[in-house]
Protein backbone atom coordinates (compact mmCIF):
# COMPACT_ATOMS: atom_id res chain seq x y z
CA UNK A 1 0.00 0.00 0.00
CA UNK A 2 1.59 3.26 -1.14
CA UNK A 3 1.36 6.54 0.79
CA UNK A 4 -0.67 9.20 -0.99
CA UNK A 5 -1.67 12.64 0.26
CA UNK A 6 -1.95 12.90 4.03
CA UNK A 7 0.04 10.45 6.21
CA UNK A 8 -1.15 11.13 9.78
CA UNK A 9 1.18 10.46 12.70
CA UNK A 10 -0.55 9.63 15.97
CA UNK A 11 2.00 11.09 18.39
CA UNK A 12 1.08 9.83 21.82
CA UNK A 13 2.97 12.54 23.75
CA UNK A 14 1.17 15.30 21.82
CA UNK A 15 -2.22 13.66 22.35
CA UNK A 16 -1.67 13.15 26.06
CA UNK A 17 -0.57 16.77 26.47
CA UNK A 18 -4.02 17.75 25.16
CA UNK A 19 -5.90 15.08 27.13
CA UNK A 20 -7.03 13.46 23.89
CA UNK A 21 -7.99 9.80 23.70
CA UNK A 22 -5.80 8.20 21.05
CA UNK A 23 -8.47 5.80 19.76
CA UNK A 24 -11.07 8.53 19.40
CA UNK A 25 -8.50 10.79 17.74
CA UNK A 26 -7.51 7.98 15.38
CA UNK A 27 -11.14 7.50 14.33
CA UNK A 28 -11.47 11.22 13.61
CA UNK A 29 -8.32 11.23 11.48
CA UNK A 30 -9.21 7.99 9.70
CA UNK A 31 -12.55 9.45 8.65
CA UNK A 32 -10.56 11.53 6.16
CA UNK A 33 -9.46 8.35 4.37
CA UNK A 34 -5.64 8.22 4.67
CA UNK A 35 -3.95 5.11 3.28
CA UNK A 36 -1.27 4.93 5.98
CA UNK A 37 -1.27 5.88 9.67
CA UNK A 38 1.65 5.71 12.10
CA UNK A 39 1.70 5.33 15.88
CA UNK A 40 4.55 7.26 17.48
CA UNK A 41 4.90 6.42 21.16
CA UNK A 42 8.41 7.55 22.07
CA UNK A 43 7.79 7.83 25.82
CA UNK A 44 5.71 4.68 26.27
CA UNK A 45 6.82 1.26 27.44
CA UNK A 46 6.95 -1.64 25.01
CA UNK A 47 4.02 -3.24 26.84
CA UNK A 48 1.84 -0.13 26.55
CA UNK A 49 2.81 0.45 22.92
CA UNK A 50 1.97 -3.13 22.01
CA UNK A 51 -1.43 -2.87 23.68
CA UNK A 52 -2.16 0.34 21.82
CA UNK A 53 -1.08 -1.11 18.47
CA UNK A 54 -3.40 -4.05 19.06
CA UNK A 55 -6.27 -1.70 19.89
CA UNK A 56 -5.62 0.49 16.84
CA UNK A 57 -5.16 -2.39 14.38
CA UNK A 58 -8.85 -3.28 13.82
CA UNK A 59 -9.84 0.40 13.69
CA UNK A 60 -7.29 1.08 10.94
CA UNK A 61 -8.12 -2.12 9.09
CA UNK A 62 -11.83 -1.31 8.98
CA UNK A 63 -10.97 2.17 7.65
CA UNK A 64 -8.75 0.71 4.92
CA UNK A 65 -5.54 2.21 6.32
CA UNK A 66 -2.25 0.40 6.94
CA UNK A 67 -0.98 0.93 10.49
CA UNK A 68 2.77 1.48 10.96
CA UNK A 69 4.59 1.13 14.27
CA UNK A 70 7.35 3.66 14.87
CA UNK A 71 10.86 2.26 15.49
CA UNK A 72 9.83 -1.24 16.63
CA UNK A 73 9.53 -4.06 14.07
CA UNK A 74 9.24 -6.53 16.95
CA UNK A 75 6.13 -4.80 18.25
CA UNK A 76 4.69 -4.52 14.74
CA UNK A 77 5.06 -8.28 14.34
CA UNK A 78 3.62 -9.07 17.79
CA UNK A 79 0.65 -6.76 17.18
CA UNK A 80 0.07 -8.11 13.68
CA UNK A 81 0.16 -4.68 12.06
CA UNK A 82 1.38 -4.42 8.46
CA UNK A 83 4.16 -1.84 8.72
CA UNK A 84 7.04 -0.31 10.64
CA UNK A 85 8.82 3.02 10.24
CA UNK A 86 12.51 3.14 11.17
CA UNK A 87 14.96 6.02 11.54
CA UNK A 88 18.68 6.30 10.93
CA UNK A 89 19.48 5.04 14.43
CA UNK A 90 16.99 2.17 14.47
CA UNK A 91 17.32 -1.36 13.11
CA UNK A 92 18.65 -1.17 9.52
CA UNK A 93 16.29 -1.95 6.67
CA UNK A 94 18.07 -5.20 5.79
CA UNK A 95 17.70 -6.44 9.38
CA UNK A 96 14.04 -5.44 9.51
CA UNK A 97 13.50 -7.49 6.38
CA UNK A 98 15.32 -10.43 7.94
CA UNK A 99 13.19 -10.52 11.10
CA UNK A 100 9.95 -9.51 9.40
CA UNK A 101 10.02 -10.14 5.66
CA UNK A 102 6.27 -9.56 5.44
CA UNK A 103 6.43 -6.05 6.92
CA UNK A 104 5.98 -2.88 4.93
CA UNK A 105 8.92 -0.62 5.84
CA UNK A 106 9.34 3.14 5.73
CA UNK A 107 12.73 4.75 6.33
CA UNK A 108 13.50 8.29 7.58
CA UNK A 109 16.27 10.16 5.77
CA UNK A 110 17.66 13.67 6.22
CA UNK A 111 20.37 14.01 3.56
CA UNK A 112 20.70 12.95 -0.06
CA UNK A 113 23.36 10.41 0.92
CA UNK A 114 21.01 8.82 3.45
CA UNK A 115 18.25 8.92 0.85
CA UNK A 116 20.37 7.13 -1.75
CA UNK A 117 21.33 4.44 0.76
CA UNK A 118 17.68 3.89 1.70
CA UNK A 119 16.52 3.81 -1.92
CA UNK A 120 19.02 1.07 -2.68
CA UNK A 121 17.14 -1.17 -0.23
CA UNK A 122 13.79 -0.59 -1.97
CA UNK A 123 11.65 0.24 1.10
CA UNK A 124 7.90 0.76 0.88
CA UNK A 125 8.58 4.50 1.06
CA UNK A 126 11.31 6.91 2.10
CA UNK A 127 10.63 9.92 4.32
CA UNK A 128 12.76 13.02 3.77
CA UNK A 129 13.15 16.14 5.85
CA UNK A 130 12.53 18.08 7.90
CA UNK A 131 11.32 20.26 5.06
CA UNK A 132 10.60 23.09 7.49
CA UNK A 133 11.35 23.66 11.17
CA UNK A 134 9.17 21.53 13.44
CA UNK A 135 8.22 21.51 17.10
CA UNK A 136 7.30 17.81 17.02
CA UNK A 137 10.89 16.61 17.30
CA UNK A 138 13.56 17.97 19.60
CA UNK A 139 17.05 18.59 18.17
CA UNK A 140 15.92 17.87 14.65
CA UNK A 141 18.22 18.07 11.64
CA UNK A 142 18.48 21.33 9.64
CA UNK A 143 15.48 21.96 7.37
CA UNK A 144 16.04 20.93 3.76
CA UNK A 145 13.52 23.39 2.28
CA UNK A 146 11.47 22.91 -0.86
CA UNK A 147 14.58 22.84 -3.05
CA UNK A 148 16.00 19.95 -1.04
CA UNK A 149 12.67 18.16 -1.17
CA UNK A 150 12.50 18.58 -4.95
CA UNK A 151 15.98 17.10 -5.35
CA UNK A 152 15.06 14.16 -3.14
CA UNK A 153 11.82 13.60 -5.06
CA UNK A 154 13.66 13.39 -8.35
CA UNK A 155 15.95 10.66 -6.96
CA UNK A 156 13.08 8.75 -5.38
CA UNK A 157 11.05 8.95 -8.57
CA UNK A 158 13.93 7.55 -10.60
CA UNK A 159 14.19 4.69 -8.10
CA UNK A 160 10.45 4.06 -8.20
CA UNK A 161 10.01 4.56 -4.44
CA UNK A 162 7.32 6.90 -3.03
CA UNK A 163 8.63 9.94 -1.12
CA UNK A 164 7.01 11.17 2.09
CA UNK A 165 7.81 14.74 3.12
CA UNK A 166 8.26 15.31 6.87
CA UNK A 167 8.67 18.30 9.14
CA UNK A 168 6.66 21.45 9.74
CA UNK A 169 3.98 20.76 7.13
CA UNK A 170 0.77 22.71 7.60
CA UNK A 171 -2.19 23.59 5.40
CA UNK A 172 -0.70 26.76 3.85
CA UNK A 173 2.45 24.89 2.83
CA UNK A 174 0.76 21.68 1.71
CA UNK A 175 0.29 22.49 -2.01
CA UNK A 176 3.96 23.35 -2.50
CA UNK A 177 4.98 20.22 -0.59
CA UNK A 178 2.57 18.05 -2.57
CA UNK A 179 4.23 19.14 -5.80
CA UNK A 180 7.44 17.39 -4.69
CA UNK A 181 6.26 14.33 -2.74
CA UNK A 182 3.69 11.58 -2.95
CA UNK A 183 2.61 12.17 0.64
CA UNK A 184 3.37 14.20 3.75
CA UNK A 185 3.63 13.04 7.34
CA UNK A 186 1.79 15.41 9.69
CA UNK A 187 1.51 15.66 13.46
CA UNK A 188 1.02 19.22 14.70
CA UNK A 189 -1.21 20.61 11.96
CA UNK A 190 -3.82 17.93 12.71
CA UNK A 191 -4.04 18.58 16.44
CA UNK A 192 -6.99 20.62 17.71
CA UNK A 193 -6.09 23.95 19.28
CA UNK A 194 -8.23 23.11 22.32
CA UNK A 195 -9.28 19.86 23.96
CA UNK A 196 -11.78 17.99 21.83
CA UNK A 197 -11.97 16.50 18.37
CA UNK A 198 -14.24 18.99 16.61
CA UNK A 199 -12.72 19.88 13.29
CA UNK A 200 -10.00 17.20 13.22
CA UNK A 201 -11.64 15.31 10.36
CA UNK A 202 -12.22 18.55 8.42
CA UNK A 203 -8.59 19.56 8.90
CA UNK A 204 -7.38 16.12 7.81
CA UNK A 205 -9.50 16.24 4.67
CA UNK A 206 -8.30 19.75 3.82
CA UNK A 207 -4.66 18.72 4.25
CA UNK A 208 -5.15 15.59 2.16
CA UNK A 209 -6.75 17.58 -0.66
CA UNK A 210 -4.07 20.29 -0.55
CA UNK A 211 -1.32 17.67 -0.74
CA UNK A 212 -2.73 16.31 -4.00
CA UNK A 213 -2.27 19.26 -6.38
CA UNK A 214 -2.69 17.14 -9.50
CA UNK A 215 -5.64 15.05 -8.25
Amino acid sequence: MEPRGLYPILDLDSLRARSLDVLAYARAVLAAGPKLVQLRAKSSSARDTLALLRALAPICQSAGAALFANDRPDLALLAGVPGVHVGQHDLPLAEVRRVGPELLVGVSTHTLDELDAALAGRPTYVAFGPVFGTASKANHEPPVGLAGLAAAHERARRAGVPLVAIGGIELARAPSVGAHAEAAAVIGALLPTEAGLDGVTRTARALDQALRPLS
